[in-house]
């Protein structure tokens, strides 16, 4: 497993499908990761601290691990089968949910859990990207400072 971070969320163009953007910590690969709307604007929430004035579900579900006693050890993306990516909420009692990406993610970010990915998933779905095309990453991570959680509303359908 390597750890990845993420980057942050988009739109991705033409299909305006909203795409969850993870990083390879200390490595050169990325991992798009295809999500659902609500997602998307949970996880662009969390990033930029915004608290809503009611619980998201996301929220509610940190709330209810914590009130069982436990805490999110980790989230794991174990898999990728037919272009659907699979992950596993570890808890710190040792058990362990399977759940989308994109709902462990947005739940990661509000627990400050540690995000890890297999190394099969990353060979075969992870984009390299040298440092000299960094520039252009540079250029996309400016986009993420810049996108709002309603650049997501409204979007059908969902993978992550």
């Amino acid at each position: 497993m390597r750890e990845v971070e993420v980057v942050g969320v988009r739109v991705e163009m033409p299909s305006n499908s909203p795409i969850v953007l993870l990083r390879e910590s200390g490595g050169e690969r990325y991992l798009p990761i295809w999500i659902g709307a609500v997602e998307a604007t949970a996880i662009a929430f969390a990033q930029q601290g915004v608290v809503p004035p009611r619980p998201l579900t996301h929220d509610l579900l940190k709330d209810v691990v914590e009130a069982t006693g436990n805490a999110v050890a980790e989230i794991r993306i174990t898999e990728m089968r037919e272009g659907v990516f699979y992950a596993t909420l570890v808890l710190s009692s040792g058990v362990e949910v399977s759940a989308r990406p994109s709902d462990s993610i947005a739940l990661a970010l509000r627990t400050g859990s540690r995000i890890v990915c297999a190394e099969e998933v990353l060979a075969e779905a992870g984009i390299a990207v040298p440092d000299e095309q960094e520039e252009t990453v540079e250029q996309f991570r400016e986009f993420l400072d810049h996108v709002t959680p309603e650049d997501f509303e409204d979007e059908p359908g969902s993978t992550g």
